[in-house]
This record gives C-alpha cells, structure tokens and sequence, in this order.
C-alpha cells in the first residue's frame, strides 16, 4: 500500500480544524478556513466522510466532524484528557486571585480555552471562554505559548503570519518580539488590553514531558484589577501553579 504523501495529510489535517467550529461550515466555508481551493476541499470532504471522519447534513449542505473522530477521540481521551488535571489548578487561581481563571491548550498555530472558572470578583472579561480559539501571540495564553518556543520556530511563524489585518499594529513583528522579549524575562505573559480594551490577562506556560509549551495557565479580568504591584504578585502565583500542572502532566505522560 502506497503511502499518502505529507501535504495530503497536512490538508485533511487542515479540513478537520476548520470543521471544529462546533457549529457546521458549508464547503466553501471549509475551502477557505484551510485555505484549499473548493474542488480540492470537496474531495477531501467527501472522502472523510466515506471513513466516518466528517458527516453532512443534507438539508443545510453543512458540514460536521463525524462519529469515527468521537470514537477515536473517547480512545486517546484516556490518555490524553488533561483538563482533569488542569482544573484544581484554574480553582485554585479563581479562588485565589477572585478573577476568571483559564486553561487553554496549543493546537498548531492557535491555542483554544479547554477550561474556565470564574472568581469571586463580580466585574470579569469575556474575551476568553470554552471553546474560544486565537493564533500565537494573541492574547496571554497565546503570547507565552509563542515566546516559550525555540528562536527558529518563532522566526518562522513571524515571517509567515500577519496578525495585524485582524489584530492590530500591535500584534506586528516588531511589537511581538518585544513582547516576546519581555515574557522570557518575566517567566509570564502580559496581554495589557490588546484584543478588547480595559480587559488584562496574564499567562505562564505549561509544558509536556518534551519540554514543549503545550498548554498555558491564564487569569484575566478588568484593568483597574492588575496594577503593577499586583502583578508582581500575579505572576509568581501563576509560574507555581503552571510549574506544578507541568509536572503533574509529564508524571500522566501528558
């Protein structure tokens, strides 16, 4: 049997993320969220969906991921589920800090929120919430999982990405690495209300037993709540829980 080629695996890869939305993506939509032409997208679709990997809905022609990847995913769960772990860690930072606390997972060149748990605090951001996806090096999560990466890769996804289209200016290059610069310092991320203004987050990195940034460990709440001196209390809580989640995981072969 021939084996099929990386750049088909890395397409079908690309058709599955684009189909885990939760809520449906017509042909089109797929072509264009993985960035395929849509006879190409068609094709991968329709074949997906002879494994069981996709499935349509013939009154809305949209597309779902299908019941094989549930049965896949109930399999590498047992193995691979770390939210089970992670949240005593958010409790903990909620219960602590009276802010929202998150633990968000790297997925490729994004990271998505796996858990939140809301502090005692009445005021809270919403930015961040189950499910939610954003690219590195857009909020906290997001920043730290970059600036924990090695020097190559970093370059190379700063030469290919352009964050500011929907981002900002402050999501260039330029600013990225001083940012970058900065969280490499601190040990933890800093996002001072660069998605939605008047809303802060900080972040510290968790890594598997590779010593890869998988995960990031994240609190976020209204400015007036993160002064500098707080901050200065912020991170350190964050670095011990991350440390401790990092060690907890690699111990669970996370």
């Amino acid at each position: 049997m021939t084996n099929p080629p990386a750049h088909l695996i890395g397409r079908v890869a690309t058709v599955l993320r684009a189909l885990s939305n939760g809520e449906g993506s017509t042909r089109s939509e797929v072509a264009r969220a993985a960035g395929l032409a849509r006879p190409t997208a068609h094709r991968l679709l329709t074949a997906l969906a002879e494994e069981g990997f996709v499935d349509r809905e013939h009154r809305s022609g949209q597309w779902h991921l299908g019941p094989e990847l549930y049965l896949l995913g109930e399999v590498a769960a047992q193995r691979y589920d770390v939210t089970e772990h992670a949240r005593a860690s958010v409790h903990r930072l909620a219960e602590a800090t009276g802010e929202s606390a998150f633990f968000s997972a790297r997925r490729g060149e994004e990271t998505v929120c796996l858990v939140r748990e809301d502090g005692s605090f009445p005021i809270r951001s919403f930015v961040l919430y189950e499910g939610a996806l954003f690219p590195l090096g857009v909020v906290s999560a997001g920043l730290v999982v970059l600036a924990m990466l090695p020097d190559h890769e970093i370059d190379d996804y700063l030469a290919r990405v352009d964050l500011t289209a929907k981002w900002g200016p402050e999501h260039g290059a330029d600013a990225l690495r001083a940012r970058i610069t900065r969280t490499r310092k601190a040990g933890f991320a800093l996002n001072p209300g660069l998605v939605v203004e008047g809303s802060w987050g900080l972040a510290a990195a968790v890594f598997n037993r590779a010593g890869t940034p998988a995960w990031a460990l994240a609190v976020t709440g209204v400015e007036f709540r993160f002064p500098e001196q707080r901050r200065a209390e912020l991170g350190p809580l964050l670095l011990w829980e991350a440390h401790h989640l990092t060690g907890q995981l690699g111990s669970a072969g996370g």
